[in-house]
């Protein structure tokens, strides 16, 4: 029995010392397949996958407004004289008479004895004809009235963005798009090839695909990639007074969160930016927002592609979120969309309206000292507060 007793002992000690060591590979083999698996993870997730269930089903969206052929024809509408234009004066019988009066910012010019005579909105013809109609009042014999343009800023055009000379113009007559571009020096990936002083790095470069031209509210249809890269003149259609032309950087790496967001704005892009990343960095949806609609615009202004995502199921975690790239616009709706072509036209008319808001409000006011300014969509419902003694009124723009 004393033998048993102690070979029991020693069976005992061999099997704790081989548990240990079992125990000791098998701690071993877990951490080997732990780094193993960070090693090799295996394919990533590619949330662009249709097969994966999970991604961006982009269309392609043919939007509803079309090159109108009108035009491409010169205008035939006579001049409309408007505030800052210039005209020169003359009573037939009086050569001291002569003087040049500037059309006031309330419209009226004051000449002789007139107190002040409203011409905005008139025709030269109009015009001259209604000084002789007030003049006559203070003259026996019918007066007559040399009236003559002298000088016009009334009629502008905005060339913004990556242009070599960006501005304001002042439109004598009603120019080509091309020929706009070609008063402002040419967009700056042209300039390089004329003048050697400008840059003509990435950064200086115009996107073509993703420029623009606003007329009343509204993005006309016009390609300039097929018009200034292909020399395609169906394209070079006649500017209007207050055309709005931008050209944006080449290599702007931002995410445009527009509607129904906290802050409205333009959202630096990061390498594996996700839909929620970059509506939280437009400080959330507001109360109001339509979560299940949720449209990711993608590509070319004038054949955008368009993907539909229920935020709400991203934010409940019933959907895995998705990746953005580089110059996305996420748009957070009010109400569901019911045809396609129509929405993809209202984001892409909010887009390029709060763009040109933005774009014009730094042409014309003062320069932001710190950091850029609010992204705010036209028809978002975002009231803007002006800084302290700057009288600029953002609900004066209107689509």
């Amino acid at each position: 029995m004393g033998r048993g007793k102690y070979w029991s002992i020693y069976l005992n000690s061999v099997d704790s010392e081989f548990m240990k060591k079992y125990w000791s590979v098998c701690w071993l083999g877990l951490v080997l397949l732990g780094l193993a698996g960070c090693q090799h993870p295996g394919p990533r997730f590619n949330p662009y996958d249709l097969n994966a269930g999970r991604t961006l089903d982009l269309q392609t969206v043919s939007l509803t407004n079309k090159l109108n052929p009108a035009w491409l024809k010169p205008p035939t509408a006579p001049f409309i004289l408007g505030p800052g234009d210039r005209l020169e004066i003359e009573l037939m019988d009086d050569i001291a008479s002569r003087t040049v009066a500037v059309v006031g910012p309330d419209g009226k010019i004051y000449f002789n004895l007139l107190p002040g005579i409203d011409v905005w909105g008139l025709t030269l013809p109009q015009a001259k004809d209604l000084l002789e109609k007030e003049l006559s009042q203070y003259y026996r014999q019918q007066p007559r009235v040399s009236l003559t343009l002298r000088g016009v800023e009334s009629r502008r055009v905005w060339l913004l963005g990556r242009i070599q000379t960006p501005g304001v113009y002042f439109m004598t007559n009603s120019p080509t798009l091309l020929e706009a571009i070609t008063l402002a020096g040419g967009t700056l990936s042209l300039a390089g090839t004329r003048d050697l002083s400008v840059s003509t790095s990435l950064d200086d470069t115009a996107d073509l695909r993703r420029s623009f031209l606003i007329r009343k509210g509204q993005l006309l249809p016009v390609d300039f990639e097929r018009l200034i890269n292909q020399g395609d003149l169906s394209q070079n259609i006649f500017l209007e007074p207050d055309d709005f032309i931008y050209f944006p950087p080449a290599a702007a790496r931002e995410v445009y969160v527009i509607g129904a967001v906290g802050q409205p704005r333009a959202v630096p892009y990061m390498e594996g930016m996700t839909m929620a990343g970059a509506i939280a960095d437009a400080f959330g949806t507001v109360k109001d927002a339509y979560l299940s609609h949720v449209a990711v615009v993608r590509g070319s202004l004038t054949e955008p592609k368009v993907a539909l995502v229920d935020y709400g199921d991203v934010v409940k975690g019933k959907a895995r979120d998705v990746v953005l790239q580089p110059n996305d616009i996420v748009y957070v709706p009010y109400a569901p969309y019911r045809i396609l072509t129509r929405y993809a036209d209202l984001i892409v008319n909010t887009f390029v309206s709060s763009v040109a808001l933005n774009e014009g409000v730094r042409a014309v006011g003062p320069r932001p000292t710190g950091a850029a300014g609010v992204f705010i969509p036209l028809g978002s419902q975002i009231t803007v507060k002006p800084a302290p003694g700057y009288n600029f009124n953002p609900s004066s723009f209107s689509q």
